[in-house]
């Protein structure tokens, strides 16, 4: 007998969209969210949205902006993520590695942290390369495997996970990364994890290569992944390798103050 997936009770669901509603808000943090665009990437219907939207809003999770009718993130969530930072602060321990890493190699350098099946961009920080390349930009998703950082991120997750993870994107690789089956991305997951490190060589866009290393907490689990994206003719031996050993050393260098981190955690 076929038994369906019992539903969470009312007020529990309430709350469960409404915080799904405030991630989506904050993944178009730059420009802001529209109501037609939340409406289509949560599947909701036009009046849930809106009610949700007006019941962060009283709470200061969400404001919007008068002119252009879109939303942000409210000041009370600027409040709460400051908190959290203290104790789960990967961006604000990674930020002067990050800021370096892009200093010294010139391209663009990533923060990535992992989002269920997809990969989150949390800093870009621009090299002084005159070059840019089409890659990742802040705030934006990409299914797990798709992309250096996203790639590292993957092949860092045990072998049950990345089959699931593959088997979740299947239907979004299919229609947004045609070139990229899951089982394309599995042997490259293979590679990475015989290299220690993730290479995109431009498989997104003909142009945009990237290298990817994964950071991992004091337990070996996945916290995120570092990258460096550049111009195919940047991505050549042997200056590739010196990628690879900058990255390395920045890994190296967040990882650390990481650990302590969460050191201090387990006292508290």
């Amino acid at each position: 007998m076929e038994h369906s997936k019992p539903e969470a009770p009312e007020g529990a669901q309430t709350v469960d969209r409404a915080l799904a509603l405030l991630g989506l808000v904050g993944r178009h943090s730059a420009d802001g969210a529209s109501l037609g665009a939340l409406v289509a990437e949560s599947g909701l219907n036009k009046p849930t949205v809106r009610r949700l939207l007006l019941a962060l809003m009283r709470g200061g999770m969400v404001e919007q902006n008068a002119t252009t009718r879109r939303y942000f993130l409210g000041e009370e969530a600027y409040i709460l993520g400051t908190f959290a930072a203290h104790r789960h602060g990967l961006l604000e321990i990674a930020a002067e590695t990050l800021t370096r890493l892009a200093r010294d190699t010139g391209d663009a350098a990533f923060l990535s942290v992992r989002r269920g099946w997809s990969s989150l961009c949390l800093h870009r920080e621009e090299g002084s390369y005159p070059i840019r390349t089409f890659a990742l930009m802040t705030g934006r998703l990409h299914p797990l495997g798709v992309g250096a950082g996203s790639l590292a991120m993957l092949a860092a997750l045990p072998d049950a996970e990345v089959d699931a993870a593959l088997a979740a994107n299947a239907p979004e690789l299919a229609t947004d990364f045609p070139d990229l089956s899951p089982d394309l991305i599995r042997g490259h997951v293979a590679t990475t994890r015989a290299a220690g490190h993730a290479l995109n060589p431009g498989l997104i866009y003909p142009d945009s290569w990237g290298l990817g290393i994964a950071l991992r907490r004091p337990d070996g689990t996945l916290a995120g992944a570092l990258s460096i994206a550049a111009i195919e003719s940047r991505m050549a031996e042997p200056r590739r390798s010196d990628l690879v050993a900058k990255l390395r050393a920045a890994a190296q260098a967040v990882e650390t103050p990481l650990a302590q981190l969460y050191a201090a955690r387990t006292r508290i």
